[in-house]
């Protein structure tokens, strides 16, 4: 495919939620943004707002809807929201730590901890391997509907952690050495074919987000 046929995504984790904040798990449970995260919407919007956008997707959890609103704010483009770029399921695990599960679910923790890519957890959790299966499927559906467009699409971190792994061709056991920043900007160019990294990570535009929730 010829390189103005490629489609950019920025690709963005939502907001700080409180769960974030205690280390809770999260998964499909409908948290909503925190103070500090609605400010790092806030902050995303401002160092976005030079940047043409011809359509803006979400998850269609609250956290990733929060702050996809806030870039899609004043921009004339609808938010579209879509299941498919939905946080990893945990099933009965969401609402707890993983350190707080340790004395009852030592295995399934351990499981968890070496990225086991067939575990799941109890309740109708959702597998590394399943997990790929649905960001591979979503990001090229995705390009496909938009071919040489730029389009952001606020998700959730164990997606960006997928979708690093598909662009740099990374196994889904092998240890995380990126970071995963709520609010953070991070780019991939996507063809038919392949997931490319063009920058991960930018997040100049979070540094003065906690002078702001101190002051």
């Amino acid at each position: 495919m010829p390189h103005d046929q490629a489609t950019l995504l920025l690709c963005i984790r939502h907001g700080e939620t409180e769960w974030n904040a205690s280390a809770r798990v999260q998964g499909h449970t409908d948290i909503a943004l925190n103070r500090r995260g609605l400010a790092q919407a806030a902050a995303l919007a401002r160092a976005l707002a030079g940047q043409q956008l011809d359509a803006i997707y979400s998850s269609d959890l609250a956290r990733a809807r929060q702050t996809a609103e806030a870039l899609a704010r004043d921009r004339g483009l609808p938010l579209l929201r879509d299941a498919q770029w939905r946080e990893r399921a945990f099933g009965a695990f969401e609402g707890h730590s993983f350190a707080g599960l340790e004395p009852t679910h030592a295995s399934d923790c351990e499981r968890w901890r070496r990225r086991d890519p067939h575990w799941a957890a109890p309740g109708g959790g959702e597998s590394l391997v399943e997990l790929d299966r649905r960001i591979r499927a979503a990001v090229f559906d995705l390009a496909a509907r938009h071919r040489g467009q730029t389009v952001a699409v606020v998700t959730h971190g164990g997606v960006l952690d997928c979708l690093y792994r598909v662009a740099t061709g990374q196994e889904l056991q092998a240890p995380r050495t990126w970071e995963l920043r709520n609010a953070a900007i991070n780019r991939v160019l996507v063809t038919d074919e392949h997931v490319m990294l063009v920058g991960w990570n930018d997040c100049g535009h979070l540094d003065q987000v906690l002078d702001e929730i101190s002051a």
